[in-house]
């Protein structure tokens, strides 16, 4: 299994990357993660991201490249979330995966209002010594500001304050929704609705997949019996 996720900030990839990379047993690679890490090890490619990171501004194309060539170098069973972000890593990849003939199953596009996006990233607050993430709205902890296990403190992320929010929205716009036609003009992509809830956005992309064939045969998805009401979006 090759996917790839596409969608703006706040659009569910991760969580929908993790539950299918559990699924299929394939490996979910997301590049924000990979940022966070390298930065948080004080890498040379953390510290040259950071810069771009902590404005909301997408990191440069080829030190997202360097960085994936890397992280996929042994992997030939991937879902990509965050990455590519620019029609210049795109072909990147493109040549990278053809080089190693490993095509291309799916481009999944998860599709949500601006307006909803907003009220998803800004209202997220995580707790900075385990990682465990609420939000005001849709998962708040029982008490405001507290976490639910530790009791500790939560923290709002530099990059879900409303303004950067905004910057990372603009800077998706103009450089990464591109990608939906570029892919869509190579018969790979696939519409997702992303105001669902994260169960039935689940039950489409299994749907979608398996309608076409992706992952057939993979741990865990003779458990999916949901209908399949529709094929590939093109």
């Amino acid at each position: 299994m090759r996917l790839i996720f596409l969608g703006p900030p706040g659009a569910g990839k991760g969580t929908q990357a993790r539950i299918l990379a559990e699924r299929f047993g394939a490996r979910h690679v997301s590049t924000g993660d990979l940022l966070r890490d390298h930065r948080e090890r004080k890498t040379a490619l953390g510290i040259e991201a950071q810069s771009f990171m902590a404005k909301g501004a997408l990191v440069p194309d080829d030190l997202m490249i360097r960085m994936l060539d890397a992280e996929l170098a042994d992997t030939a069973s991937f879902i990509l979330d965050g990455f590519p972000r620019t029609i210049v890593q795109a072909d990147a990849l493109g040549e990278f995966l053809t080089k190693r003939n490993l095509p291309l199953d799916a481009v999944l596009s998860f599709d949500l209002p601006r307006e909803e996006l907003i009220a998803r990233l800004t209202g997220r607050w995580t707790n900075p010594r385990t990682g465990r993430s609420y939000h005001e709205r849709y998962d708040p902890p029982i008490h405001a500001g507290v976490d639910d296990d530790d009791g500790g403190p939560l923290v709002q992320r530099g990059d879900d304050m409303l303004e950067v929010v905004e910057q990372r929205l603009v800077a998706y716009e103009s450089m990464t929704s591109p990608l939906v036609s570029y892919y869509e003009a190579k018969g790979l992509l696939v519409h997702i609705d992303g105001t669902r809830s994260a169960e039935r956005v689940t039950d489409q992309i299994l749907d979608e997949l398996a309608h076409s064939g992706v992952g057939k045969g993979a741990p865990g998805s003779q458990n999916h019996s949901a209908p399949h009401c529709c094929g590939l979006q093109h």
